[in-house]
């Protein structure tokens, strides 16, 4: 656990007892702070009973409080704590924010900040995973789902490699990244902000926070990221912003777990990300080839009669399928679920990879209407139906994929459910039918 005397005598309130909010309120009482929590469900509050007080923060004088520390899934917009807290003066900030205010008393160290709409996870579990290889103590954390103030401190020289979602960064006020990178942009989240560019501007805070010497990174796919890395030079130092063009990286046919336009511009934010960090490419361009992707984001997970099977299930929106399509060049598109868009405008560059298309869920109806003029599609409504109807239509050299473009709610308590479902249906049913060869 990261504890800090920064919190000495000081007084919390955490609202919402989940991953963060245990590791907040547990380095909160460990750095000797006065803490009171809350939690809409009475277990998890009842397991502070005698260590904390025990009361909702709406309902109490928050003078003297030093914040009230929130989960990233409350929404700011619409709940009513974060006008409650500044009517005290009290500032609304999260468990990243703590680890900010707590490292100056950790040994020295470095923090690797990744953010963007799409390929955040990827990017940070790549760039941990190439300073292992480097020989560097590193820490992951933040939003791919490990509270970062629940793990034990780096020794002196090692890395934090966070990645922070726009809500997280929301909630953080004075977190200096040493390096810190924007992947992309594009519509997502927008029930929580103002409009696009409100979206845009939280991702941007990333670098607002940053000493004008440390190190800006930022992909060039899109206008928007662009439009940022503009303004991140007039305030960054010359030589402390660098715009990645993915193109200049070769080699990316030795990579099996980075394949697809999406993963070539991560894997080039990632360089340069960790050559920031003094990492040569005799060290990164092996731990490139020797990275294994992150479960249900473009996961190899069969090959059976020479089809090749892929979860993507992390697609969640059109923007994160389209670089999925561009991967290969024979698919049987399985997609659908809860939308986020009526259409699937990004994607429609990539529709000629596309052998036909299988559509499952909610959405199912809708993109089944939209794919139809272009490509053959099966109405398929349920994954086992569309899984079984993908594999009796694929060749060898085809690839069978799941990339919903389409969060999961409809039919599954979350993406990693639909990913092991669609593992579990194809691996069932390979078996039966190599069994069923076999008997004949």
């Amino acid at each position: 656990m990261i504890v800090s005397p920064a919190f000495s005598g000081k007084r919390f309130a955490v609202l919402g007892l989940a991953r963060s909010g245990q590791a907040s309120v547990e380095a909160l009482l460990a750095g000797g702070a006065e803490v009171t929590v809350w939690d809409s469900r009475e277990e998890p509050r009842a397991a502070y009973e005698g260590r904390c007080a025990i009361a909702d923060p709406l309902a109490i004088d928050l003078t003297g409080f030093a914040g009230v520390v929130v989960s990233p899934g409350v929404p700011l917009n619409r709940h009513p704590i974060a006008a409650h807290a500044a009517s005290f003066g009290v500032p609304v900030i999260g468990d990243i924010e703590l680890f900010a205010q707590a490292r100056a008393d950790l040994p020295p160290h470095r923090v690797v900040g990744i953010t963007g709409t799409n390929g955040k996870s990827t990017t940070t579990m790549l760039v941990h995973h190439i300073c292992k290889a480097a020989g560097l103590e590193a820490r992951l954390g933040g939003n791919i789902g490990l509270p970062v103030l629940g793990q034990e401190p780096l020794p002196a020289g090692g890395v934090y490699v966070l990645e922070l979602s726009s809500y997280q960064i929301d909630l953080t006020r004075s977190l200096d990244c040493d390096v810190a990178a924007l992947i992309n942009l594009s519509p997502d989240h927008l029930d929580r902000y103002d409009g696009f560019a409100a979206y845009a501007a939280a991702k941007a805070r990333l670098f607002q926070m940053q000493a004008a010497d440390h190190h800006a990174v930022l992909g060039c796919g899109d206008e928007h990221t662009l439009a940022i890395a503009r303004d991140v030079a007039a305030h960054h130092r010359p030589g402390f912003v660098h715009v990645v063009k993915p193109d200049a990286l070769g080699g990316q046919a030795q990579w099996p777990s980075l394949q697809g336009p999406h993963n070539l511009q991560n894997a080039a934010i990632a360089v340069e990300i960790v050559q920031q960090l003094g990492i040569t490419e005799d060290v990164w361009r092996p731990a490139l080839a020797s990275f294994v992707g992150l479960p249900h984001r473009m996961e190899r997970v069969a090959e059976a009669n020479g089809v090749l099977f892929i979860n993507d299930s992390k697609a969640t929106n059109p923007a994160s399928t389209a670089p999925a399509l561009g991967a290969y060049p024979r698919i049987h598109w399985i997609l659908g679920g809860l939308p986020k868009s009526d259409n699937l405008d990004e994607c429609a560059p990539y529709f000629g990879n596309v052998v036909a298309a299988y559509t499952i869920g909610e959405a199912g109806p809708m993109f089944a209407d939209i794919l139809a003029p272009v490509m053959p599609v099966t109405r398929s409504e349920m994954m086992c139906d569309a899984v079984r109807q993908a594999m009796d239509a694929a060749q060898p050299g085809d690839v069978v994929m799941l990339s919903p473009a389409c969060a999961s709610f409809d039919q599954f308590r979350d993406f990693e459910a639909r990913g092991d479902s669609f593992r579990q249906i194809v691996e069932t049913l390979i078996a039966d039918r190599a069994a069923a060869a076999g008997e004949r």
